[in-house]
C-alpha cells in the first residue's frame, strides 16, 4: 500500500513538473530584414507585435551569415567562440572543410564548440525538438534535441507547422516544451531579386501566412494562449551588383596565398610567412571600399579574432560592395544575384527581426535593437534553468521584455 501511494505521489509530482514548464516555439525567417514588417503586407506578424513584444531590430553577429548566426542565437556565443565562423571554412591544421550542403560536415559535432540551448534544456529536464535549425542534426546523441527533422529545402510550409503541432499533441511525458522552426524564403528571394523587389514582397507575404496558419493550428489544439512564440531572423539583406566589386586576385597578383570567404568578408593566409607584411601592405595601399586588418588588430566590436581557424588577414567590404577573385566574380555574374548579407553587423541593413508573444512576454511593448546572442539567456530565464557560464549573451540586456515573474 505504501509503495502504491509513493508511486501515485511520484506520478502527481511528475505531472505537476510537466504542467509548470512553459512552451516556447523559436521561429527563424532566414534573411527577413528588420524593416520587412513595416511594409503593410504582414497582418499576422502585426497581430503578434500588437499582442506581444517587438524590437526595432535584431543585431546579428559578425559576419552576418546564416549558419554562424543561427548558432549564435541558439548558443548565446559570438561566432569566434562557438566555432561556426562562416558558412564555408577550413581547419588549416587538418585541411578539413566545413561547408553548407555537406551532410557529413554539418552533422559532425567537432565543429560546434558552443552548447546549443536544446542541450542545456535537455540536461535540465526540458524535452526539446527542432523542425530544421543549423546544428540540430549533430550525430552525437546529447548534442541534438530529442526530436529533430533532417533539413528539406522543398518541404511545404504547412507540413512543417503540422509537424510542430503533432509534437505538441504527444502525451505529456513525451511532449517537447522547446521547439525550433525554420523557413528559408526571404533569404532565397532576397539574394536572387534584391530586398526591394516584388518577389521579396511575395515571400514576405507567404511567410506571414505561415504565422496565420500556425495560430489557427494552435486554436485547433487549444494552445493559442499557452505557447510563447519568438520570431527572429538571422540577418538582413542589402542590394549588390557586379559594378561594385573589388578584385583581390588582381591586387595580389604574383603572391601565393589562401583565400577564405568572398564578397562581404574575405580572409587571407599567405603561403609563405615572409610574404605576410608585403601582402598586408599591398592590400592596405589599395584600400578602396573595403578595410583590411591584421587579425589581432581587428576592432573589438566585431568579436571575430579568437578562433584559430580564422586566417590572419581580414578584409571587410563596404556595404553593398563585393570582394572577389575571377572565379567568384564569374559565379556572381552568372547567378545575377541582386542581394547579399554578411557585412558589418552594425549596419542596419544587416539587422533582422525580433517579435515575441505569449504568456511570458509583455503586451504591446516596443523596444530598440536587441542582440541575438541574448536570446539564449532569455530562454534560460523563461524555463528557469541555468545557462552555461561561458556564454557571451547577457540577460540584463533583454530581460525587461518579460512579464514580472512570481518568485
Amino acid at each position: 500500500m505504501k509503495i502504491f501511494k509513493f508511486l501515485v505521489l511520484l506520478l502527481v509530482l511528475s505531472n505537476c513538473a510537466f504542467a509548470q514548464q512553459p512552451y516556447v516555439l523559436l521561429i527563424s525567417f532566414d534573411g527577413f530584414r528588420w524593416d520587412y514588417p513595416n511594409r503593410g503586407i504582414t497582418p499576422n506578424i502585426e497581430k503578434m507585435r500588437e499582442d506581444g513584444v517587438s524590437a526595432s531590430s535584431l543585431r546579428p553577429t559578425f559576419p552576418s551569415k546564416t549558419f554562424p548566426n543561427h548558432y549564435a542565437i541558439i548558443s548565446g556565443m559570438y561566432n569566434d567562440h562557438h566555432g561556426i565562423i562562416a558558412n564555408f571554412f577550413e581547419n588549416p591544421f587538418t585541411k578539413e572543410i566545413y561547408r553548407l550542403g555537406d551532410s557529413l560536415a554539418v552533422t559532425n559535432s567537432k565543429w560546434y564548440l558552443g552548447e546549443p540551448f536544446w542541450t542545456t534544456a535537455e540536461r535540465q529536464g526540458v524535452i526539446s525538438a527542432s523542425y530544421f535549425w543549423p546544428g540540430s542534426e549533430q550525430k552525437l546523441s546529447y548534442r541534438h534535441p530529442t526530436y529533430f527533422e533532417k533539413y528539406d529545402h522543398f518541404r511545404p510550409h504547412n507540413t512543417s507547422v503540422d509537424g510542430v503541432i503533432k509534437w505538441l499533441r504527444l502525451p505529456r511525458e513525451k511532449r517537447p516544451h522547446f521547439i525550433t522552426l525554420y523557413f528559408h524564403d526571404t533569404d532565397d528571394k532576397g539574394h536572387h531579386f534584391g530586398p526591394r523587389s516584388e518577389e521579396i514582397n511575395n515571400a514576405i507575404m507567404s511567410l506571414d501566412s505561415v504565422i496565420g496558419y500556425l495560430y489557427q493550428r494552435f486554436d485547433d489544439i487549444g494552445m493559442r494562449d499557452s505557447v510563447n512564440v519568438i520570431l527572429v531572423s538571422d540577418h538582413g539583406m542589402t542590394e549588390i551588383d557586379t559594378n561594385r566589386t573589388i578584385h583581390i586576385d588582381k591586387i595580389l597578383n604574383g603572391f601565393d596565398y589562401k583565400m577564405g570567404g568572398t564578397r562581404p568578408v574575405m580572409t587571407i593566409k599567405p603561403a609563405k610567412k615572409n610574404d605576410f607584411d608585403e601582402i598586408f601592405k599591398t592590400l592596405k595601399k589599395n584600400e578602396f571600399h573595403y578595410k583590411v586588418y591584421k587579425k589581432e588588430n581587428l576592432p573589438e566590436f566585431y568579436h571575430y579574432k579568437d578562433d584559430p581557424f580564422i586566417y590572419p588577414i581580414i578584409l571587410v567590404a563596404d556595404l553593398g560592395w563585393s570582394l572577389v577573385n575571377q572565379k567568384f566574380f564569374n559565379e556572381m555574374a552568372d547567378s545575377g544575384d541582386k542581394g547579399n548579407h554578411g557585412y558589418d553587423n552594425n549596419q542596419i541593413d544587416m539587422h533582422g527581426i525580433f517579435i515575441a508573444a505569449g504568456p511570458a512576454f509583455k503586451n504591446g511593448y516596443k523596444t530598440g535593437t536587441v542582440w541575438n546572442i541574448d536570446i539564449y539567456p532569455l530562454l534560460c530565464k523563461i524555463f528557469n534553468i541555468y545557462p552555461r557560464s561561458n556564454i557571451d549573451g547577457r540577460l540584463e540586456r533583454i530581460e525587461f521584455i518579460l512579464k514580472a515573474m512570481d518568485n
